[in-house]
């Protein structure tokens, strides 16, 4: 009987010691390592459109720009979409976004494409602008004396009137990176198209499209 009275009391003491000892480790980690919020870096994130965001959660990533900032991360770009264009149907295998918009009336119509192409390791930017610069019309390339070029925001841009014939009036504007190129296509339907006098740039399409690409971020 005294026997199992000992042996009890020497596990409840080992039990005792061991508890007693894991309270004292975990206390002295609370003390030394206390448990405190995560603090963020107090930067900010601006967005295409100038707006900013702040780093939130426990990762402290950025929070997402809102609308109308797009982000397209295949083609490595960012913009603020123009008011009034809504995404559409993309057009071809090249196209990886389409907006388009009513300018107008319901004759009127405006669209906005963007292309990216490969530049084969044998050839050039300029080569591969020459070879997807196709005159709507005419279905020819564009010759390069009818190239122009032009600065937006950040960004040097190729300009190439693709197509001014049956009220449409579609204008590119290339931009050349590293591996490829991107293309910004403006087209309006329903200009007066024969008008000798009409200044392109003016259209209601074109305007936007230069404003989007006032505020491209392209890797």
């Amino acid at each position: 009987m005294w026997y199992h009275f000992l042996m009890k009391s020497l596990f409840f003491g080992i039990f005792l010691i061991i508890l007693l000892g894991v309270s004292g480790f975990v206390y002295r980690n609370a003390v030394e390592y206390p448990i405190r919020p995560i603090a963020c870096p107090l930067d900010a994130q601006v967005c295409p459109d100038g707006t900013t965001v702040a780093r939130i959660g426990p990762s402290c990533t950025f929070s997402p720009c809102q609308p109308p900032n797009v982000s397209l991360a295949d083609a490595g770009i960012a913009f603020a979409l123009p008011v009034g264009f809504s995404v559409t149907t993309l057009p071809d295998a090249a196209s990886v976004a389409a907006y388009e918009t009513i300018v107008a009336s319901s004759t009127e119509k405006g669209s906005i494409i963007m292309r990216r192409y490969d530049i084969n390791a044998s050839s050039t930017a300029l080569a591969t602008i020459q070879q997807t610069a196709i005159g709507g019309a005419s279905g020819l390339p564009v010759p390069t004396t009818s190239f122009s070029s032009t600065v937006l925001g950040t960004h040097r841009f190729t300009v190439v009137t693709i197509e001014r014939f049956e009220g449409v009036v579609d204008v590119a504007y290339y931009l050349a990176r590293g591996t490829d190129v991107l293309r910004f296509d403006a087209i309006d339907r329903g200009a007066d198209w024969t008008n000798p006098s009409l200044d392109i740039s003016t259209l209601q399409t074109q305007t936007a499209l230069r404003e989007l690409l006032r505020t491209l971020r392209a890797d």
